[in-house]
């Protein structure tokens, strides 16, 4: 397992010490647990993206969608 170094503010480190004294974990765990979440945030916030993004998506026009929504005869 690699080890990196990071500097947080004094602020970020009092939080950080608060959470883990209430988790009853080590600052690493924390910070592990931390990145982990946000990587995988950040792949889901990616793979929407690209989605967004792909010219063959169709874009709907909001009015007509509705229009043909209410429209059930």
């Amino acid at each position: 397992m690699a080890q990196i170094t990071a500097r947080l503010p004094d602020t970020v480190v009092d939080a950080l010490d608060a959470a883990a004294n209430q988790l009853k974990r080590s600052r690493a765990e924390i910070i592990r647990q931390a990145v982990e979440r946000y990587l995988e945030d950040f792949d889901d916030l990616s793979v929407s993206i690209e989605r967004l993004r792909d010219p063959h998506d169709p874009v709907l026009d909001w009015d007509q969608v509705k229009r043909e929504l209410l429209n059930t005869d």
